[in-house]
């Protein structure tokens, strides 16, 4: 085998490309890009993390809403009621700057049916038709008798017919309605107003029209069949 002379060797060593040097900027830039490459995707793993969890928050909160009762229906105090009577049925509308306490009595008796079958005790033509669980008692007795003997039934720009009333000084153990029949100038102070008949004049003014004895009770038994509850007319 031939040998290679020193200077053949040089010269090889010479020709030999030397291997490239990466410069320091490459070396940065794809620091760069590799920092910016996990930035990236850390970001794109927070956003759809926190949208997974607020997915699945108002999933369970719209599943709650679902199973949950809407109070709003039921705790909402009805507007209306209507009385079904023998001459036939009569829209009220209960106001809402009432007695609450009054309001809140006469809407529990409406639902447990307390009205039903409940007699017109008292009916006096161009005033008021009395019914309830007992008879006149006190301060109600005194004021329609004895406006009804002096016959001071005067027109009054306050309270117009058709309101409805009730006791100031209720019985605990029932409750009593009145029915004005014409404007009453002192029905406040005799009565507590929490409403107004809207549909059904016609059937108080046929009530209104019963035979009734000196004492004015009806010769013939007419009442209340019920009262129903409504949230509009």
């Amino acid at each position: 085998m031939a040998r290679i002379k020193p200077r053949q060797l040089l010269i090889q060593s010479k020709t030999k490309k030397a291997p490239s040097r990466i410069s320091y900027s490459t070396i940065i830039t794809w620091n760069l890009i590799v920092v910016l490459v996990v930035l990236s995707l850390y970001a794109t793993y927070r956003h759809w993390h926190q949208r997974s969890a607020q997915d699945i928050e108002m999933d369970l909160h719209q599943a709650e809403l679902a199973v949950r009762p809407d109070n709003s229906k039921m705790t909402s105090r009805p507007g209306y009621a209507v009385m079904n009577t023998g001459k036939g049925p009569i829209t009220i509308e209960i106001y809402k700057d009432a007695s609450a306490d009054v309001v809140d009595r006469f809407i529990n008796l409406c639902k447990s049916n307390h009205f039903k079958g409940m007699p017109f005790r008292h009916i006096i033509k161009n005033f008021v038709i009395q019914g309830g669980d007992f008879d006149f008692d006190g301060a109600a007795q005194e004021w329609i008798t004895k406006a009804k003997a002096s016959g001071k039934n005067e027109l009054s720009p306050k309270h117009e017919a058709f309101m409805i009333g009730t006791a100031k000084n209720p019985n605990n153990k029932g409750f009593d309605l009145f029915i004005t029949t014409a404007p009453i100038p002192d029905l406040n102070d005799k009565l507590v107003v929490f409403g107004r008949v809207i549909k059904g004049e016609d059937i108080v003014q046929e009530i209104e029209e019963v035979d009734t004895d000196e004492h004015y009770q009806p010769k013939t038994p007419i009442g209340i069949m019920n009262i129903i509850l409504k949230q509009e007319p």
